[in-house]
């Protein structure tokens, strides 16, 4: 149980040090890391559209993909069964730019970020 904890602990440590790199990756909205400025160069501060949907969906834009995907993670790493390490560890990584991935194209499309 100890090396699911890790696996899952470091999963969640990634997502959390990336998430606003893929917001930027998604978006290409300025977002940075958060010792790079974080969402100070995004465009949600500037006066005319698109803006970010993360960012422009405040609380929502932010928890829902994020918690998307560390439920995800935490499920493949911590779910009972005879599952391989191997195996938890490929699924824990595969959760954050997948499910990352899908969350930012959801939220582009209903917020029409991409339709110009």
């Amino acid at each position: 149980m100890v090396a699911r904890a890790l696996i899952l602990g470091a999963g969640v440590t990634v997502v959390s040090v990336g998430f606003l790199d893929l917001c930027d990756l998604i978006y290409d909205c300025g977002c940075r890391a958060s010792w790079a400025g974080a969402a100070d160069a995004c465009n949600i501060h500037d006066p005319q559209p698109p803006h970010c949907p993360w960012c422009a969906t405040g609380w929502v834009g932010a928890w829902v993909p994020y918690l998307t995907i560390v439920v995800a993670q935490a499920a493949a790493a911590l779910w009972p069964g005879r599952l391989g390490l191997g195996y938890r560890a490929l699924l824990v990584g595969l959760a954050f730019p997948v499910l990352g991935g899908l969350n930012g194209l959801i939220f582009g499309w209903v917020m029409g970020y991409w339709s110009g």
